[in-house]
Order: structure tokens, then C-alpha cells, then sequence
């Protein structure tokens, strides 16, 4: 009996591990994004600001598309046309999935970024591009608080030469509009098409 009993409790065991084997098996495995994962943040949501051709935009006009939003300003020096060129050249290497990518810039800069300036700074990287801006100070300031980024007007030698200081990171969204991720400044085309490339395939 006692060696009926040991063999019940060994083939028990072995059939547990085995389920668990199985179970293990079939988890989904976890994205390995190269940016960070923010799926699930409470901010960054959504925005309803006019674009370079006057026409309210919102989050939901681009459902089906990935969305990159990135923060800045088209008298910046090197960051941001650096990263708006990056995106550019990520949706080229995208091929035909390139028609799915939606890239928006946000002015942090309204005074001197008017709706023409705008619309020429766009067509430097690709047409398809928007950019959006404020129609006050005070709904800049609301953006910026719900999308926890930050600019601060550094002046210069005249009131027009003043720089920006600012984030620097984009914001990722997939094909359904859900917030997904937070790309820093830095982490070249290659992270971006990588995390993409995810994104895309999810919808």
C-alpha cells in the first residue's frame, strides 16, 4: 500500500509540472518594446487643437494609423528637426505600412509658430505630417499639464531671438488610439520602426 500510495504521489507531481509546462507554453510572451511602456497612463489621452489648415483635430480622426506625437518648435536648432527628420525617414522604411503612420507636431511656440510657418515646416519632412497649435497661453499650458511635458521661454539678445527649453520625447499610440508608449530623445530610427512595427501588427 505504501508504495501504491508513493507512486499515486509521483505520478501526481508529474502531471502538475506537466500542466504547468503546458500553461507556460501558451502564456503570450511580453512585447519587447524599446521604448517605455506606458499602456494604461491616466494622461496624454487625447488633444482637440486646429491644424496648420485651420481644422480641429483630435485623436480619432487618425483611427487605423500609429500616431507619433512629439512637442516642440520650429525655431529650434537641433533637436526637434532632428527627430521630426527620424520619423520621416522611419516611415519611409516602413514601405507601404508608411501610409499608416501618422506624425504630429505640437507647438510649444504659438507666437511665432502661425499656420503658414507651420504648414513650410511640415513640408521639410513629409506632407503627410500635421502640425497642431494652441489658440491661447492658457489652453499651451492645459496641453502641456495633461501631457506632463515641460517648456519654459529662455530669452535672447531681442524679444524675437528668444530659444524654447523643452521635453524632448515622443509619444507612441497604436492603431486604436490607445496611449502605448513614451520614446526618449536619442534612441535613434531604428528603436522607433522597431516599436512600430509592433504597433502596427496589433491592430
Amino acid at each position: 500500500m505504501h508504495k501504491r500510495h508513493a507512486l499515486r504521489l509521483i505520478l501526481s507531481a508529474l502531471a502538475v509540472t506537466a500542466g504547468a509546462a503546458v500553461l507556460t507554453a501558451c502564456a503570450p510572451a511580453k512585447t519587447e518594446f524599446k521604448a517605455v511602456d506606458i499602456t494604461g497612463a491616466e494622461y496624454a489621452r487625447n488633444f482637440s487643437l486646429p491644424d496648420q489648415n485651420g481644422q480641429i483635430r483630435t485623436l480619432a480622426d487618425f483611427k487605423g494609423k500609429a500616431v507619433v506625437v512629439f512637442f516642440g518648435y520650429t525655431q529650434c536648432p537641433d533637436v526637434c528637426p532632428t527627430t521630426m527628420s527620424e520619423l520621416a525617414e522611419v516611415k519611409r522604411q516602413l514601405g507601404a505600412d508608411g501610409e499608416r503612420l501618422q506624425g504630429i507636431f505640437i507647438s510649444i511656440d504659438p507666437p511665432r509658430d502661425t499656420p503658414e510657418l507651420l504648414k513650410a515646416y511640415m513640408a521639410n519632412f513629409d506632407p503627410s505630417f500635421i502640425a497642431l497649435r494652441a489658440d491661447s497661453p492658457e489652453q499651451l499650458t492645459a496641453l502641456a499639464k495633461d501631457f506632463k511635458i515641460y517648456y519654459k521661454k529662455v530669452e535672447g539678445k531681442t524679444p524675437t531671438s528668444y530659444t524654447m527649453d523643452h521635453s524632448a520625447g515622443s509619444y507612441l499610440y497604436d492603431p486604436q488610439g490607445r496611449l502605448r508608449l513614451f520614446a526618449r530623445y536619442g534612441s535613434g530610427p531604428q528603436a522607433l520602426l522597431s516599436d512600430l512595427k509592433i504597433l502596427l501588427k496589433s491592430s
